[in-house]
């Protein structure tokens, strides 16, 4: 019994959509997610993974079966049919991919808008450190910068409901700079270059850059933001995971780049606010000392004159 070509090409077809919605399903590529908005772009992805399946699938299957059908038999040595064209088929694989990579397109801007959670359209310029060519110190750089908590927040979309427009619970002003990421936490005046936040509450982070662009990278996150200098990057993200996760800078920034990374501590509320305490207590401990030291030497204006050579100040 001969099966008729339709119906081939209905099993061949049920066949591929069945194989590319399980694997990309069952992928195992990605990381573990640590973020309530990994599911968003974990969507996207596995979407993306099974239409990239299924449509390698059925080029990589018409290829052998071509290259099998149509080979060279033996003792045949005459040229094949002449094939001058089938409109209505080119016009199917051009319309087929330019709607799937629209859709795709849309798709992803909701997602990318989404996490953003802000206008962008509106761009907040950043303040931008001027520093010296001339080789200093690591101190005498970050005296350069312009102070993190003094970053402004980028305005609210006004279409968002304003019931959807409440601040977040954690806001840390992220600068970077070569090669390494400053963290402040306005609302405690804490500065580090760790990054701490509490689970399960949602963190707005303002991010710019003192020098060239990087980028803000956390898999686990499925966060990936550039930080640019003389604008400020607004987004929210809620970890939703205890543990230390890797922060990458993902854009070339010179000859250390690969060096340019630190950690994210996600760890319980009593943890958090226990580091923020130590912070606060070690921060003025520092500044005791400052105090001391300065008392010692006199005024302040002496005390800083012996040091402005390190500073590249004349």
């Amino acid at each position: 019994m001969k099966i008729p070509s339709s119906i081939w090409t209905l099993l061949i077809g049920i066949a591929l959509t069945l194989i590319s919605l399980w694997y990309g399903q069952n992928h195992g590529l990605l990381t573990i997610a640590a973020s309530e908005e990994a599911a968003e772009v974990d969507g996207l992805f596995n979407i993306m993974m099974t239409i990239s399946t299924g449509i390698f699938l059925l080029v990589e299957g018409i290829l052998i079966y071509c290259a099998w059908k149509y080979r060279r038999k033996a003792g045949d040595d005459t040229d094949g049919q002449p094939i001058e064209g089938n409109v209505p088929l080119e016009i199917l694989w051009t319309v087929i991919p330019a709607i799937i990579v629209l859709g795709i397109s849309v798709y992803s801007f909701d997602v990318y808008s989404s996490l953003s959670g802000v206008d962008t359209h509106s761009v907040q310029q950043a303040p931008i450190a001027q520093t010296s060519q001339s080789s200093v110190s690591g101190s005498a750089i970050a005296a350069t910068l312009p102070d993190a908590s003094q970053v402004k927040t980028a305005n609210m979309d006004i279409s968002i409901p304003l019931a959807q427009r409440k601040p977040a619970d954690v806001i840390v002003n992220i600068m970077g700079l070569q090669y390494a990421w400053i963290f402040t936490y306005p609302k405690t005046g804490i500065t580090a270059g760790e990054l701490h936040l509490p689970v399960g509450k949602q963190v707005q982070v303002n991010m710019t850059a003192s020098d060239v662009i990087h980028a803000f990278w956390v898999p686990e996150f499925r966060l990936k933001q550039d930080a640019i200098p003389g604008r400020e990057s607004v987004f929210k993200f809620t970890p939703n995971k205890v543990g230390d996760y890797d922060l990458i800078c993902a854009e070339l920034c010179g000859p250390y780049h690969g060096a340019m990374r630190t950690k994210v501590v996600v760890e319980t509320i009593e943890a958090f606010e226990k580091w923020q305490q130590e912070q606060l207590v070690a921060s003025k401990e520092n500044l005791n000392q400052a105090l001391a030291i300065n008392s010692r030497n006199g005024s302040s204006a002496t005390f800083l004159n012996s040091h402005s050579k390190h500073m590249d100040i004349s």
